[in-house]
């Protein structure tokens, strides 16, 4: 690049930041002070990756200041200079223009960032700072009460198999991007933005749509299947990554044509892409060459990238490891799961999975969860008594107790790499039965799981809290799965769930418990009020040095008997955590409101489910 003429030298320095693990409030701000440098380098624009600015940075800044969230652990910074001459460091260390910093960690309060440019053979030097403030856990606040824009109440059809599909029973966020399923919707519009008022299509389904600008949540869109039909469930599972959203229709009926219904209950995914701020359906997606009645492909649905993991946890054959006989169908309601990846737009199925110990019932892909090129596959019902990572697998004297498999992606192929089992494997306890995985953490629910510990790494071995729940931490460390931790609730009860519903973001971890009971609204209220059965609640937990532990525990702001803040136990993804911000679904919240915070006390359209957001 060429200089400017008039000066010395002439450097145009960006500071983009991205920010690993963001925040806890809705409202990022930035100041600067104006410094003359007239004869120097300038800033030409800084720009956060989480909250809100009100402003854009000036350039002839010297000085920024910047207020982030409390989950807002480490950020990166990358800076650009015109003067190839000019040499940069980032806190000391030298830096590349144009390429990334080393990881800076933040500590809670002021963090000073030092951007130094040296030009003029070390002779000249001018310096960058950038204040951050990084906020308490106390700021950790609900932000937004989203509820359909056309909210109805919720009545079951016994001919739909699930039962579980109001607003919030699925919830993916990403970014300032929400998508929400609602399984039982019932309007026959197709596309996008179609009528939602022709109620002919009992239980089609639908998907909502929500961004947020300038800090404030409002409906994107409103999509529908292309092919709509009574009782597909259409949003069973929703799954976000940046502007493409996989929607799973688990009860819809078609033998691989969009036309056709020749397979019960078979189940599609729909790829929905945004492109200029308009979403329009992508892809219609079928299991290839293996379309059977009552797979339920779609169940769960889980995209990372330009790869997509698709549950079918009802599909039948017999077939082990990756890409095995799909044609042998004695092992009823084994489950599979379907791998599809997208190449220049297109999106073809890539792998066929199946446990390596596949048998009858065991519910394989009753959970996924894809991080990058790892797969984690619950398998709920499994029943071996092994316990830890690769045990025995044959054993199956522990019925129900659960397991999860761990597969990796290496030079576009799929492996088995783990085979996990909870540390205290028991019958019955559903360990698998919902998953999350970011990067190198596993978290493994087991919602049945019956101690009574509380806390974190508590005694294991006293049974006392039947249905109470659990949720087992696991790290990757030199290719080899360990077990890291033992989670249960602070307020440890006989069937509230724990576990039930999860979400991992890097070093943060929310936890649902649907069935938990209290009457606390808001965040860290009292848990011992057991009067409001079901109301539901999220925990949220925090690593820091390898360690868990509690930070915050969550209630709605309109807590009531029965909602299920946190969403239902087996087969929802009602958590969501991406960034500075927490999604959760209460899919049995009855109040009539439509839109983001309408009226949370007029309940009287049962069970309609709503959704909050936390910041």
């Amino acid at each position: 690049m060429k200089m400017n003429s008039g000066r010395p030298y002439s450097l145009i320095v960006i500071i983009s930041i991205l920010l690993l693990l963001q925040g806890c409030d809705g409202d990022s701000g930035g100041s600067q002070t104006t410094t003359d440098t007239t004869d120097i380098t300038h800033i030409d624009a800084i720009s956060l990756s989480v909250g809100n600015l009100d402003q854009l940075f000036q350039s002839h800044q010297t000085e920024y200041t910047a207020t982030v969230g409390c989950l807002v652990k480490s950020l990166y910074v990358t800076a650009w200079t015109e003067n190839e001459q000019a040499s940069l460091s980032i806190d000391g260390v030298p830096t590349l223009s144009g390429s990334s910093s080393h990881a800076i960690e933040l500590n809670e309060g002021v963090n000073t960032i030092i951007l130094s440019v040296t030009a003029d053979e070390g002779v000249t030097t001018r310096d960058y700072s950038l204040t951050v403030l990084r906020q308490s856990l106390q700021a950790f606040a609900q932000t937004a009460y989203v509820k359909a824009s056309n909210t109805e109440a919720v009545v079951y059809d016994p001919l739909v198999i699930t039962p579980e599909g109001k607003f919030g029973n699925s919830v993916s966020l990403s970014g300032d991007t929400l998508a929400v399923g609602v399984c039982y919707e019932d309007s026959a519009a197709t596309g996008v933005n179609g009528d939602q008022t022709d109620n002919s299509a009992p239980d089609a389904g639908a998907v909502y749509v929500f961004g947020r600008e300038n800090g404030g949540w409002r409906q994107q869109a409103y999509l529908k299947a292309s092919n709509t039909e009574f009782g597909d469930c259409f949003g069973s599972s929703v799954s976000l990554s940046g502007d493409t959203l996989a929607v799973g229709a688990s009860h819809e009926d078609s033998s691989g044509f969009p036309e056709s219904n020749e397979r019960i209950a078979s189940g599609a995914v729909y790829l929905f892409s945004r492109a200029n701020g308009v979403w329009s359906q992508q892809a219609y997606l079928k299991a290839f060459n293996n379309v059977e009645e009552h797979d339920l492909f779609g169940f769960s649905v889980s995209l990372s990238g330009n790869t997509l993991a698709v549950a079918a946890p009802g599909e039948d054959s017999a077939a082990t490891g990756v890409n095995g006989d799909q044609r042998d169908n004695s092992a009823a309601r084994a489950g599979a799961v379907y791998l599809f990846s997208r190449a220049n737009g297109v999106w073809r199925q890539q792998a066929y999975l199946k446990a390596s110990n596949t048998e009858a019932s065991d519910g394989f892909s009753s959970s996924v969860s894809l991080s990058g090129d790892t797969l984690a596959v619950g398998a709920y019902r499994e029943d071996s008594a092994a316990t830890g990572v690769n045990g025995n697998q044959a054993d199956n004297s522990a019925a129900g107790a659960g397991a999860v498999y761990l597969f990796s992606r290496e030079n576009g192929v799929w492996r088995q790499q783990a085979y996990l089992k909870a540390s205290n494997t028991e019958a019955s306890d559903f360990f698998g039965s919902s998953l999350s995985l970011s990067g190198d953490t596993l978290a493994v629910g087991a919602f049945n799981e019956g101690s009574v510990a509380t806390g974190v790494n508590g005694d294991q071995t006293d049974n006392n809290a039947a249905g109470a729940g659990a949720v087992y931490l696991f790290s990757h460390e030199n290719g080899v799965w360990r077990q890291q931790a033992y989670l249960k609730a602070s307020n440890t009860e006989s069937g509230d769930g724990f576990g039930g519903n999860m979400s991992l973001s890097g070093d943060i971890l929310a936890v649902g418990a649907p069935d938990e009971d209290s009457a606390a609204t808001g965040v860290n209220g009292d848990q011992t009020d057991n009067s409001a059965g079901s109301a539901g609640a999220v925990y949220l937990f925090s690593r820091e040095n390898g360690m868990w532990r509690q930070q915050s525990y969550l209630k709605a702001s309109n807590a009531e008997t029965g909602d299920e803040f946190g969403g239902f136990l087996l087969g929802d993804s009602s958590v969501s955590l991406s960034g500075d911000t927490l999604a959760v679904g209460a899919p049995d919240e009855d109040s009539i409101a439509t839109g983001v915070n309408g009226d949370q006390a007029d309940n009287s359209t049962i069970n309609a489910g709503a959704v909050y957001l936390f910041q």
